[in-house]
């Protein structure tokens, strides 16, 4: 978890608390705040000091401070507990990104700088369609979803190091022209290599990762298609809630979206949804870009009987570099919060 996460979770919650600025007060934690260690918020207060946080910092704590006078909030009543949960993962199968709970009622997901909603396993969101809790990342998706592009490129990639490169990563022994047999060392090593000083493929790989990217995309959205299509009825519309991370309880966001705009949302639970909205459709499909990636789109059918789409999409990428970890799934939602259906800003 990233200094500035801590900053913005720890800070938002601070604000429900109705205190005064944290520059403006001695840096000692509050008996309300739960879960927060003595070295966790030694590192919060060392980041809020820091000039190039302060926007940041003065975002959660408005956040915070408008969710304790807010009307279907805390309506101005300080809370007793403020619970941050942390970097740990939930134990169950949660579909709500729930960083503080306060009061033990009231979820609260901080959202600052991010169109992120979730990181999943490929299979756990292609395949196991979200369900069943954590998908774990323990396989190479590409390998399994592109075998012969996947293998084309590593081979590319085994003779572009063996002429380019002046490293002696296998002096012992040549590198393996399997890719899973490559040691620990072996893989972060490769990955610096492959990326030859830059953030873009060496020129000689390109064509070959590209062929790649694109296998990737078109099978995993088959995949995708071919798991909701197996599915029992209603499962499409279910994807949909797990994507916008609608959950059995209705929750709170509070963040911000840059340029000063800040993120107050009110989260639909599922009966609450279906009050607002009737599902149509679910569009899934491959998408050309610089990596494997996969489009959704919704459609669904507001009070007015008028259509309202939510669009996002997929990346899949290698979790630590090139050829250094199994893939993992970013689901983005594209789609402004404040127009997607059962988001409603927080009054």
């Amino acid at each position: 978890m990233s200094d500035t996460t801590k900053l913005t979770e720890i800070v938002t919650g601070l604000g429900t608390l109705g205190a005064d600025h944290p520059l403006d007060t001695l840096p000692v934690m509050p008996g309300e705040l739960r879960n927060v260690s003595d070295d966790v918020w030694a590192e919060v207060t060392a980041t809020w000091n820091d000039p190039a946080h302060r926007g940041l910092l003065d975002a959660a704590f408005e956040n915070g401070q408008f969710f304790l006078s807010a009307t279907e909030a805390l309506r101005g009543r300080r809370p007793r507990i403020v619970e941050w949960t942390g970097p740990q993962r939930s134990p169950g199968d949660e579909v709500a990104p729930v960083d503080l709970r306060v009061d033990h009622v009231y979820l609260i997901s901080c959202k600052y700088l991010s169109k992120i909603t979730m990181n999943a396993s490929p299979a756990h969101l292609f395949e196991r369609l979200l369900t069943g809790g954590h998908g774990r990342r323990s396989e190479d998706w590409y390998r399994r979803i592109a075998p012969v592009e996947y293998q084309a490129l590593w081979d590319h990639s085994l003779r572009w190091i063996n002429d380019h490169s002046d490293a002696t990563i296998h002096e012992a022994a040549p590198l393996s022209r399997d890719p899973e047999a490559l040691s620990k060392g072996e893989r972060k090593q490769v990955s610096v290599l492959l990326r030859d000083g830059g953030k873009k493929w060496p020129v000689d790989l390109q064509v070959p990762y590209q062929r790649l990217c694109g296998a990737v995309a078109t099978s995993s959205a088959q995949a995708w298609r071919d798991s909701l299509a197996a599915a029992s009825s209603g499962a499409a519309e279910a994807m949909l809630w797990r994507l916008l991370r609608i959950g059995s309880a209705p929750y709170f966001v509070l963040g911000a979206a840059g340029a000063g705009a800040s993120l107050r949302f009110r989260v639909a639970s599922p009966w609450d949804w279906r009050q607002s909205f009737q599902f149509k459709r679910l569009e899934i499909g491959p998408v050309d870009a610089g990596q494997p990636t996969v489009s959704w789109l919704a459609v669904v059918v507001d009070k007015r009987g008028a259509d309202r789409s939510i669009r996002g999409h997929v990346e899949i990428r290698w979790s630590h570099g090139r050829f250094s970890g199994p893939p993992e799934a970013k689901v983005y939602l594209d789609t402004p919060f404040t127009d997607v259906a059962g988001y409603w800003p927080l009054v």
